[in-house]
């Protein structure tokens, strides 16, 4: 199988590859055009892309898009945030659609932002999009890739929750904040988290590509999200250190700025993965506590 990786670099696209080629797979990284020649390279925001259509391309996983929580949510950086997932797989979608042979399958990134503040409510795929930021570019998102399933292209959208690896993101983030005995419960703490481990994630995005029925939103999250309450507590336990205390609502919104804090840090998801469940996706991680002792200790 030949497969082309846009956001190859990144911590899902880093591990996927490593997966990909381990089964037997042919992984050929979407390049930035000033990284050098290659067979398929692009730059998103001139609209310029280099196919090769010597190389017959079974399938396309689209990864890319600016990092959401790295930085404050200034206006530059939300139409950032927007315009980078947009032009890419815009760009990518018409071009897969214009091509004489075709990919089986488009995989593209999106998240469970796309639900917003969920609360207690149970979500599935089935489930309306919220209000905020985050629910805009999600539906921005998805919807731009739909050249490539207007031409009869298998297209999939990949809701990712909290991805959870020590090796990238928001886990190695907090990780030495915990140690430092500085971790904390966000808020009330009854907010839900709808998390997933780097591991499943790969494995999910790979079910993806192998099950045909699947198409349109699919959740990446595990079958058990938990309240930030229980996250605390349970990375807190891992580590061997106490998280006694709150960090207050007007803290988070002084250091995040309110739009930040409230969509990233304060709104619930209580997500389920009811497509990858019904088409008989082997879950790795579904316990957090046990999750986090495999990671961490």
């Amino acid at each position: 199988m030949n497969i082309v990786i846009t956001g190859s670099s990144g911590l899902i696209g880093t591990a996927l590859q490593d997966h990909l080629r381990s089964q037997g797979a042919a992984v050929y990284p979407m390049l930035r055009e000033h990284s050098g020649a290659g067979p398929f390279s692009w730059s998103p925001n001139t609209g310029e892309m280099q196919w090769d259509e010597s190389i017959p391309v079974d399938a396309v996983i689209n990864l890319a898009g600016a990092g959401i929580a790295g930085r404050r949510w200034t206006a530059g950086w939300k139409r950032t945030i927007l315009e980078s997932r947009i032009r890419g797989t815009r760009l990518l979608a018409e071009r897969i659609a214009g091509l004489n042979q075709r990919p089986g399958v488009l995989i593209s990134a999106s998240a469970v932002g796309y639900y917003g503040d969920t609360g207690n409510r149970v979500t599935d795929e089935s489930s309306p999009a919220g209000d905020g930021f985050l629910s805009d570019v999600c539906g921005q998102w998805e919807a731009a890739a739909g050249a490539a399933a207007g031409a009869g292209v298998r297209t999939v959208f990949l809701r990712t929750g909290l991805v959870l690896s020590p090796r990238g993101g928001m886990l190695r983030r907090m990780v030495p904040v915990f140690k430092a005995g500085l971790g904390g419960i966000l808020g009330c703490g009854c907010q839900y988290m709808s998390w997933v481990s780097l591991e499943d994630v790969v494995h999910m995005i790979a079910f993806c590509l192998e099950t045909d029925s699947l198409s349109g939103p699919v959740n990446l999250v595990s079958k058990h999200p938990v309240t930030n309450y229980v996250f605390t507590k349970m990375l807190g336990g891992a580590l061997s250190r106490l998280t006694m205390f709150r960090i207050p609502e007007a803290v988070l919104k002084a250091a995040f700025g309110r739009e930040m804090a409230d969509e990233l840090l304060l709104s619930g998801k209580r997500v389920f993965p009811h497509k990858l469940e019904d088409a008989g996706y082997r879950f790795i991680d579904s316990d957090l506590h046990e999750t986090f002792e495999k990671m961490l200790c």
